[in-house]
C-alpha cells in the first residue's frame, strides 16, 4: 500500500521497548504526519516524539479512561482526522488497553493500518531456547491468588510454549505459583530487552524459585515457559473410578464388553481386573 496518511484512520504503530534505533522510518513517518497521536501516557509519548523531531496532539488514552477517550477518538477519525495509537513501548493493542480502540473502530467502519515494529513477547521468544512452532501469549497473571490459579490451570495441559509479561515486585509470587501447578518445567526469564541490562535466564521452574529468593528480581520481565510434555497431561479418566469410567464408554454408545475392553486400555491393566471391578460394582 502507499506510505501516505490516509485520512479517516487509524495507525496501530509499535514503539522502541528500550532502544530508540528500533524505532522505523514508518513509524517515524505516521507518528509525523497523523493528526493526533493516542498514548498511553503522554509524557513517555512525548519524549519519544521529541527524539524524532516531532510535535503532534496527544490524547491521554488508558485503562482508566478508555471508554469516553475511545468515543472521542471515533469521533475525530470520522470527522477526518488521522490517528495513532501507542502504547508506552512495544506493539499497541496486545495486553493493553489499544485493543478496545480497534474494537471500536471496527464496529464503527474506521480503517486500521498495523506499523509493526518491537514486540516484547515474540522478541522473547525468538530468544528463550524453548518450541517457538507454537505458542500462546498469555499476558499478565492476576495479582489474586484465586484467579492466578485458575489461569494457570487452564493452561497447565497446553502442549504449546507459555509466554507471560511480569513486573519485579510480582515475579516471586508468580514463580511460586507457576511451579505449584505446572510443576517444574523449563522457562526462559528475559528482562529489560533491549536495553543495556538484557538478560535471558535459562533455568528451571524450581531453579528460578531458588534463584530469586535469593536475589531481587529488577527490571520488567517476560516469561517463556515450556508447555506440557505429552506425559505430563492428565487423562480425562484420571477422576473417575472403574466403574465410572467404563460408565463413561457405555453412554458413548459402546457395548459393555468393548466398554470394559477400552477401560482397561486407557489404564494398562487385563481387561479381567476392569471386568471384576465392573461385576462386583
Amino acid at each position: 500500500m502507499s506510505n501516505e496518511i490516509i485520512k479517516g484512520a487509524l495507525y496501530v504503530v509499535a514503539t522502541p521497548i528500550g532502544n530508540l534505533s528500533d524505532l522505523s522510518d514508518r513509524a517515524k513517518k505516521v507518528l509525523s504526519e497523523v493528526d493526533f497521536i493516542a498514548a498511553e501516557d503522554t509524557r513517555v509519548t512525548g519524549k519519544l516524539l521529541m527524539c524524532v523531531g516531532a510535535k503532534k496532539s496527544l490524547i491521554s488514552y488508558h485503562e482508566h479512561n478508555k471508554r469516553e477517550k475511545g468515543e472521542e477518538i471515533i469521533r475525530r477519525l470520522k470527522n477526518g482526522e488521522s490517528g495513532a495509537i501507542v502504547s508506552d513501548a512495544g506493539t499497541p493493542a496486545i495486553s493493553d488497553p489499544g485493543e478496545d480502540l480497534v474494537r471500536l473502530c471496527a464496529e464503527n467502519g474506521v480503517d486500521t493500518f498495523a506499523i509493526p515494529g518491537p514486540c516484547a513477547a515474540i522478541s522473547a521468544l525468538s530468544i528463550s531456547g524453548l518450541p517457538t512452532g507454537r505458542f500462546s501469549f498469555e499476558g499478565f497473571l492476576s495479582t489474586n491468588k484465586g484467579e492466578r490459579k485458575r489461569h494457570l490451570e487452564e493452561v497447565k495441559e497446553s502442549g504449546y510454549t507459555l509466554i507471560f509479561y511480569e513486573a519485579p515486585h510480582k515475579l516471586r509470587d508468580t514463580l511460586s505459583a507457576m511451579y505449584s501447578v505446572l510443576g517444574d518445567r523449563r522457562i526462559s526469564l528475559v528482562r529489560e530487552l533491549t536495553k543495556i541490562n538484557e538478560e535471558v535466564f535459562r533455568t528451571t521452574l524450581s531453579g528460578a524459585v531458588k534463584y530469586y529468593a535469593e536475589n531481587n528480581p529488577k527490571g520488567e520481565f517476560v516469561l517463556v515457559v515450556e508447555g506440557a510434555k505429552p506425559e505430563d497431561k492428565k487423562q480425562f479418566w484420571e477422576d473417575l473410578d472403574e466403574v465410572a469410567h467404563v460408565e463413561y464408554y457405555l453412554e458413548k454408545g459402546f457395548e459393555r464388553m468393548d466398554a470394559i475392553k477400552a477401560a482397561a486400555r486407557d489404564r494398562g491393566v487385563a481387561k479381567s481386573v476392569i471386568y471384576k471391578i465392573w461385576n462386583e460394582g
